[in-house]
């Protein structure tokens, strides 16, 4: 039985009885079909690379990933992808097998671009890996979105969680910038802002490279023209970014149509002790942020519009 088979029989055997159960089985399979339809004829052969070694009886890995619930779940991403931001990939050849991090700029008020490198990284690379973002620790308080996150396999930010993925292996997307970076105004686009340092002290430790992500047109999707940190605390966020697309109605709501071209830059290594001082740790983390600084420049350089 192929795994669009078993994914179709999975989703029908799980479905909740009554109406509700019907429809959402209904749901789920037409947009497994969808995903099949959208993502291209080796497909099937890319499936096999989701991690189901370790499944539980739920079907769900130790974080909380439902290979099925993925499968249908990127059906609107993967449109997204390609048709909507129409995503142009450079360099996804130098995406190793194996563990690695993927370090990228962040930004665009909402955290689409992580969603288009992971699909990026599913889609175009050889092997395809299945990429593990390291979300904010405030993103589990938001009702739905941390079930969503789990299940599509992505994992809250802490080194625990981090060191275990990459001994088992796998590709990891870090955000160093955090909220700085996602919300940070228009008039700082294509500015990178400062970087954490976990990520390299975790690299040094497990010798894991490093591959440099860029994204170019996430800046320009959503545009805010400041950033009112104390309402954001007041509100419980990182940011309150103020917006005025939104005052736009119902075409304001939605992010912009512009091109995403996507960099992946040829893996980094460093070695040094992890625990050294952070003065030391930052001569690593500034290598991977003018690198990343770099190749947006060069990015801006090459593209011809914002939108095409």
């Amino acid at each position: 039985m192929t795994r669009r088979a078993q994914a179709l029989t999975r989703a029908e055997d799980l479905a909740p009885q009554g109406l509700l159960g019907r429809v959402g089985e209904r749901l789920k399979k037409q947009l497994i079909e969808w995903t099949y339809a959208q993502a291209g004829e080796d497909l099937e052969e890319r499936l096999k690379h989701l991690p189901v070694e370790h499944l539980n009886e739920f079907g769900l890995d130790p974080y909380g990933l439902d290979p099925e619930f993925t499968t249908a779940a990127i059906a609107p991403i993967v449109w997204l992808y390609k048709n909507y931001f129409r995503c142009e990939v450079h360099g996804a050849e130098h995406i190793p097998d194996g563990r690695v991090f993927l370090i990228a700029n962040h930004s665009g008020q909402i955290p689409i671009d992580g969603m288009m490198i992971g699909i990026a990284a599913f889609l175009e690379a050889d092997p395809p890996r299945v990429v593990r973002a390291m979300f904010e620790k405030w993103v589990p308080t938001l009702p739905y979105v941390s079930i969503f996150m789990s299940r599509v396999g992505q994992v809250v930010g802490t080194p625990e969680n981090c060191r275990r993925l990459l001994e088992q292996e796998e590709a990891v997307m870090v955000f160093p910038e955090g909220s700085r970076g996602i919300s940070k105004p228009f008039s700082r686009r294509y500015q990178l802002e400062e970087f954490g340092l976990g990520f390299m002290r975790l690299a040094l430790e497990t010798k894991t490279p490093i591959v440099p992500v860029a994204v170019v047109g996430a800046e320009e999707q959503i545009v805010s023209i400041a950033n009112l940190k104390k309402v954001g605390r007041l509100l419980g966020m990182p940011a309150f970014p103020v917006i005025p697309q939104l005052l736009i109605p119902i075409f304001g709501w939605v992010p912009l149509p512009t091109k995403y071209r996507i960099y992946f830059g040829p893996p980094m290594t460093f070695e040094g002790n992890p625990d050294d001082e952070d003065a030391e740790i930052e001569k690593h983390v500034r290598v991977v942020k003018n690198t990343i600084q770099s190749m947006l420049r060069k990015g801006l350089r090459e593209r011809k519009s914002i939108f095409f």
